[in-house]
């Protein structure tokens, strides 16, 4: 999430009009994507309209709400703790009695953990992302949140727990996050009990999922027309970075498209396992004659 400002976000078949990102080309299928075979998640049925088939895995669309609320809180540990921790390596260039004021703004009003619904850890985390920011680019300029998106990628390889999937592990993450924007996504249909011929499951190794329609697109337009100052151009100047080092901090290889069509904005993931590194030559063969 990019530069989020306090209030709603269009749920899942809510359609706001949003404005096409500069620079952004209209996605043309390619013979991959004509042969992959994908699963569309059905609606949480406050959408307009026939509710998908609930054909897929992904259980996310009847994610409880205090599970919500949990992976807020921890989106905003890994925002705070990795600015903290990027801070501290710039070193005397940092005007600590600002830091300090920011601190008491991203902690002025936390909720009650055990009573406050989901859309109160919302709330704040949309605030203190805006300000978190807002801070660093008019400090630093826009190129300070790759380094930001690093640091917060290392304090998620932290607490972001395994779970045994492989490289679906960071994809589930994203398709988590997309389900908590109220965003429309498919991952690809590729079964867990479809092994190679090494029995290594297909989705250890690589793992993908398309965000066909980002409702953070819909709720950006929409505070845009509200008056809201937006920091940034476009949230993907920040999420493709932020998804991007997640990936990598947990091993694996990150690869993303950015995506515009008849549903609105969207994007691709994947995450593959790195290739082996080439095996050192022995000594027995530096002996051997040519």
């Amino acid at each position: 999430m990019s530069d989020a400002a306090e209030g709603g976000i269009a749920r899942a078949g809510s359609r706001d009009t949003a404005a096409h990102g500069a620079g952004t080309p209209p996605e043309t299928e390619s013979a991959d994507s004509r042969r992959a075979r994908t699963t569309v998640l059905p609606d949480d049925g406050t959408a307009g309209g026939a509710v998908r088939p609930e054909k897929s895995r992904n259980p996310y669309r009847s994610m409880p709400d205090a599970e919500r609320s949990a992976l807020w809180r921890q989106r905003l540990h890994e925002a705070e703790a990795g600015l903290t921790g990027l801070l501290a390596s710039l070193g005397d260039e940092v005007h600590l009695t600002d830091w300090f004021a920011l601190q008491a703004e991203l902690f002025a009003d936390l909720p009650d953990p055990r009573t406050a619904p989901a859309a109160e850890w919302q709330r704040v985390f949309f605030r203190d992302q805006a300000l978190m920011e807002r801070f660093l680019v008019a400090r630093y300029g826009e190129a300070i949140l790759a380094d930001w998106a690093r640091a917060n990628a290392g304090v998620h390889r932290q607490v972001e727990p395994d779970h045994g999937r492989g490289a679906g592990d960071p994809v589930h993450r994203i398709a988590r996050q997309a389900e908590l924007y109220g965003s429309d996504y498919e991952f690809d249909d590729e079964s867990a009990d479809e092994f190679e011929d090494d029995s290594v499951p297909t989705s250890l190794t690589h793992a993908a999922l398309t965000i066909t329609h980002c409702a953070i697109w819909d709720y950006r337009e929409q505070a845009r027309r509200n008056g809201v100052r937006l920091t940034l151009a476009s949230p993907c100047t920040y999420c493709t970075e932020a998804l991007s080092a997640n990936i990598r901090a947990k091993g694996y290889v990150p690869a993303h498209q950015l995506r515009t069509g008849p549903t609105g904005h969207g994007c691709r993931w994947e995450a593959t396992v790195p290739p082996a590194p080439a095996a050192a030559p022995s000594p027995t063969d530096e002996l051997q004659e040519p």
